[in-house]
């Protein structure tokens, strides 16, 4: 007997004015970007951006956000990878220790983590003055506190730091930041940098990838931690060369198509076509109904974008991204420049890996279960078992991302 289709119930999200609501407003994205002019590149349109999303507030990011599961586990592997780089890692009950500075730091969403951590100051860069606004206000909030641990020193200030080098900003030069990088003569005063969801906007060009390496390598004192996240270049290479292989194999792209989402299935079960972008052109275009990646043009058939600076896409995320263009960050090439600065890659890891490497941790496994990303369940060989609520389609959403350390040598 054939099985009958359910109506879609609101865990489906998308119906059909939904989709066509996302594919106009993509389509505006990308006329505004081709309205650009060449010597602008994205940085406004990113500002522009990241100060119009509102400040929902913690009830909502707890509660009524559609994507409340991935925003706690996104802040558990923050978390994970803060507590490993921090210098009070193994004593965090002496005295406040670590100066860290934080790039794209947004609206403050880390501070907590920070804080926890028992570090001694704190210097939170973004090029959204809105954001840097809405920062400053959650850190004065989190002063007010009665409870919880000593709040560190903290200074917030609008700054480009992968346009710019950041010994122009007075609070980094109060730090210490090492222009000339040779440390005879001395080194920066962080140690921590931290660019969480942010460092891929550099890779517009070769020239912002060196500033913004740069003013890392600057920043931080010697044996000092590089640590972030971004978008896993060899999981979207990967998609890419699976299409270019569908391709050839069918005559068909796999192009994500909205029409052919069904609820009932994974994330990883949804039936790709290939459909045009623009006349001329074809593109690669994947996700689920909580995240979207679009490449609008032509890509390498092996997935190595060549060069590897400006290959552009435009991102999804259910809440928080609208279409925003971003760039590839091979990581090959990434690691490469970054020794060649100095810094030597103590791990890069899905978040996938993250989560096994963690889950059985003495420190990390309760503590995402304080956080919400976990439940337990009977499991009848082996007991109590830790297992994410994530679903399927969540983690999908997530494995987009790697996280990464190095050390400044």
């Amino acid at each position: 007997m054939q099985h009958q289709r359910k109506r879609p119930t609101a865990a489906a999200r998308i119906g059909l004015e939904s989709r066509e609501d996302v594919q106009r407003r993509q389509a505006e994205r990308e006329r505004e970007m081709a309205a650009l002019p060449r010597d602008r590149g994205v940085h406004d349109f990113v500002k522009q951006h990241y100060n119009a999303v509102p400040e929902r507030g913690k009830d909502f990011r707890n509660t009524a956000s559609l994507i409340k599961e991935l925003r706690k586990y996104n802040n558990w592997v923050k978390a994970v990878v803060i507590r490993k780089a921090c210098p009070n890692a193994e004593n965090r009950r002496g005295p406040p220790d670590g100066r860290i500075l934080d790039v794209g730091c947004g609206k403050g969403g880390d501070l907590q983590k920070w804080r926890s951590q028992n570090i001694a100051s704190y210097v939170g860069l973004d090029p959204a003055d809105v954001s840097i606004e809405q920062a400053r206000k959650r850190y004065e909030e989190m002063r007010r506190q009665r409870h919880g641990p000593p709040i560190f020193a903290a200074a917030f200030d609008v700054f480009d730091c992968f346009g710019r080098s950041i010994g122009e900003n007075a609070y980094v030069r109060q730090q210490g930041f090492d222009e000339a990088l040779d440390m005879r003569w001395g080194e920066g005063g962080f140690d921590v940098v931290s660019m969480m969801f942010c460092m891929h906007y550099a890779w517009e060009s070769e020239e912002k990838v060196k500033r913004m390496l740069k003013n890392v390598a600057g920043a931080l004192r010697r044996g000092g931690r590089m640590i972030g996240v971004v978008p896993d270049s060899e999981m979207i290479s990967a998609r890419i060369v699976e299409h270019h292989k569908k391709k050839e194999g069918e005559g068909d792209a796999n192009g994500f198509d909205f029409d052919d989402w069904d609820p009932e299935k994974p994330a990883g079960a949804i039936q790709e076509k290939d459909k045009p972008t623009e006349e001329g052109e074809e593109g690669v275009e994947w996700g689920n109904q909580f995240y979207k990646v679009r490449f609008p043009g032509k890509t390498p058939t092996d997935g190595v974008f060549r060069p590897p600076f400006g290959n552009k896409y435009f991102f999804f995320l259910e809440e928080s991204v609208e279409w925003v263009p971003e760039y590839v960050v091979p990581w090959g090439v990434f690691r490469g420049m970054a020794e060649d600065y100095g810094f030597s890659l103590n791990y890069k890891k899905t978040f996938q890996e993250v989560w096994e490497d963690n889950k059985d941790d003495a420190e990390h496994g309760p503590l995402a279960d304080r956080m919400g990303v976990t439940e337990t369940i009977m499991d009848y060989d082996l007991g109590n078992v830790r297992r994410l609520k994530l679903s399927e389609g969540e983690k999908e959403a997530s494995n987009f991302y790697c996280a990464f350390e190095f050390t400044k040598i």
